[in-house]
């Protein structure tokens, strides 16, 4: 990070609270590579009396329109607003990121899923809610949470467990250590997520004498750390040791643009790469060593070879549950696992050997240290011709026999891919698509495949869309959503349509939560609860389908809409809608029938141990065999 220089007598500049802080974000920027990024690009916001005197007015004051020292977004919904500023802030590669402000009390608390995912994404976002008033003038205030423990506690305090910094300005003096330590972090990339500064909104409108070094730009270097030499010299060594290694390409790679780096060294040693549904796209498709999708949701196989791997080798993966196929996937007796990360933690699982750095200095570095070292013919024959199988396979899964019956949800998917540019992006993150997506999808580019599935929240996917377009304006932008989704928070097509933000909704109706249909049956709980039907006369939701039309919906909040009632449909409503030089929507109702692959591998989600349902007790009797092939790696 560099500095203004200080001095005894440095001139100070009177403002409030909030007109100090966003003169202060107005100057903060990020640096990689030689290359500088403005750290925080815009403010979403919605203002209630917790905000709207302080933030608000230090908005105004500071400018609108274009040229607005902080460009202000207008959101509707504020958890929306986050999601919105995570899908930028993955597009532009954590490098800039979005601030959020709130009013106090359910402004507030309605940022505590979009500050989750942020966290658990490690995606950078700031977020500004207002407080209680820190001055306690009246007590209790409008929205002041009474806890009969603890004077100082508010609302605010339940985003504390979901940030990855916060901080209770109580005092103007306050912000400046505050302000500088949020600023570390969201720049951080071992460390960055979502950073909280609750603002009280007396303090908010408090003025103080800001010392001229605060308000001056501030660049913080985003570094790129490479491996230590002993352990990259051990991890050399056990890659020339193994017959059947695998890479796992995660998030990491895309975060830190290391694609060039992993294909290299893919090409170089004749490695297969599996990949992660945020490591998706890190090679092209039609790469000879990519092999797809790794896991629950995986490939064949890219599940085969985990399964016989000697060698597994992560780049910038967490090895979550659905990767390991919970623990289950890795089965070699003998395997040993090599983590590249910038993040400790997650370096130093599956009793890895550890490599603490970027993913781009490790790759390259071990790409040096393994010069001359190449797999045996055999075993890329053997992946070859196994990636050339899945392609069959995503084939016949995407293109129907009859183009003008009603379209399953692959088949969607399958037009979808038929129209889309090596430029486009395509936004998912919940329901049965990610594991349709992750098997089959043929990424093109770095930044197409966009699925949030680290915490799997429905309602990202719209707002998301509007993120990554103010991100990347000139890539056409495809947020695919369900029924169960779109209901959840379609608020922010209303943005969209306000701001002339063109992003393209792909809307399936399939008449309810459909992944948590499957699964339901799968684990013996009869797809209870799941269906959007009216009740039937035995009190379950088995009636007819509910007679609502989201397509008149969009439309009704100014989208652009084209429904499609067969593949043909489909596939001329996609070209129309991405001609489209304002919001859009297909619709189209799918045929419920499966022509998707099966699982690969498994998913440890717990069944009844005992029950009298026959439906519960074959699905626990399987559930016992599939978890006794689970290990711990150590």
């Amino acid at each position: 990070m560099t500095t203004p220089p200080q001095s005894q007598s440095q001139p100070t500049t009177r403002l409030t609270v909030a007109q100090a802080l966003v003169r202060f974000l107005a100057r903060q920027y990020t640096e990689r590579d030689g290359r500088r990024h403005r750290l925080i690009q815009a403010c979403w916001g919605v203002f209630g009396h917790g905000n709207v005197a302080g933030i608000g007015q230090a908005l105004v004051e500071s400018g609108q329109g274009p040229g607005a020292e902080l460009p202000f977004l207008q959101g509707r919904n504020e958890q929306a607003m986050v999601h919105a500023a995570v899908g930028f802030a993955r597009q532009r590669d954590r490098l800039s990121a979005q601030a959020v402000t709130t009013s106090i009390g359910p402004g507030a608390t309605n940022l505590v899923t979009g500050a989750a995912l942020a966290t658990v994404n490690r995606l950078p976002v700031l977020l500004l809610p207002g407080d209680t008033f820190a001055t306690r003038p009246a007590d209790p205030v409008l929205q002041q949470l009474e806890h009969p423990g603890a004077g100082d506690v508010s609302v605010n305090d339940a985003l504390r467990p979901v940030s990855r910094w916060f901080d209770r300005v109580t005092r103007p003096e306050a912000l400046i250590p505050a302000a500088l330590e949020a600023m570390r972090v969201l720049a951080d990339p071992a460390e960055t997520g979502a950073v909280t500064l609750a603002l009280p909104q007396d303090v908010q409108a408090e003025a103080f004498d800001w010392p001229a070094a605060f308000l001056a730009p501030r660049v913080w270097r985003v570094p790129r750390p490479v491996p230590d030499a002993a352990a990259l010299a051990e991890a050399a060594d056990a890659v020339r040791a193994a017959r059947r290694p695998l890479i796992v390409a995660g998030g990491g790679v895309h975060h830190s643009e290391a694609e060039e780096s992993l294909r290299a060294l893919a090409e170089a040693t004749g490695i297969p790469v599996a990949c992660t549904q945020a490591g998706k796209g890190a090679l092209r498709h039609d790469h000879p060593c990519e092999v797809g999708g790794i896991g629950h949701t995986g490939t064949a196989v890219a599940d085969d070879l985990a399964r016989e791997a000697d060698l597994v080798i992560g780049v910038g993966t967490r090895f979550t549950d659905f990767t390991t196929a919970s623990g289950t996937l890795f089965a070699d007796p003998r395997v040993r696992f090599v983590s590249l990360s910038i993040a400790a933690r997650d370096a130093h699982k599956m009793g890895a050997l550890p490599l603490l750095c970027d993913a781009r200095a490790g790759l390259d570095a071990l790409a040096d240290t393994l010069a001359g070292h190449r797999v045996a013919d055999a075993y890329a024959a053997r992946y070859l011709a196994g990636k050339e199988s899945w392609e069959r396979v995503t084939t016949a899964a995407f293109v129907p026999g009859d183009t003008t019956a009603r379209p399953t949800q692959t088949q969607v998917i399958g037009a979808l891919d038929a129209v889309v540019g090596d430029e486009d992006v395509v936004i998912n993150a919940a329901g049965s698509m990610p594991g349709d997506l992750h098997k089959l999808w043929r990424a093109r580019s770095r930044r197409q495949y966009h699925l949030e599935y680290g915490y799997s929240c429905m309602g990202y996917e719209i707002p998301a869309a509007i993120g990554v377009r103010l991100a990347a304006p000139d890539r056409p932008v495809w947020a695919l959503v369900g029924d169960g989704t779109y209901l959840m928070m379609p608020t922010e097509l209303v943005t969209a349509v306000q701001e002339g933000i063109n992003i393209n909704l792909v809307l399936i109706q399939n008449h309810g939560y459909a992944s948590i249909g499957g699964l339901s049956r799968e684990t013996g709980a009869e797809g209870f609860g799941t269906a959007y039907r009216f009740r039937a006369p035995d009190g379950t939701y088995t009636g007819d389908p509910l007679p609502v039309d989201l397509a008149a919906n969009a439309a009704s909040l100014g989208l652009s809409v084209h429904r499609a009632d067969t593949w043909a449909d489909l596939r001329a409503a996609l070209e129309a809608a991405r001609a489209e030089e304002r919001p859009s929507c297909v619709y189209v109702e799918t045929d419920p029938a499966p022509t998707a692959p099966p699982a690969h591998a498994w998913w440890d989600v717990p069944v009844a141990e005992t029950a009298t349902r026959p439906a519960a007790r074959t699905a626990r009797a399987a559930y016992e065999r599939a978890a006794a092939g689970r290990r711990r790696h150590l």
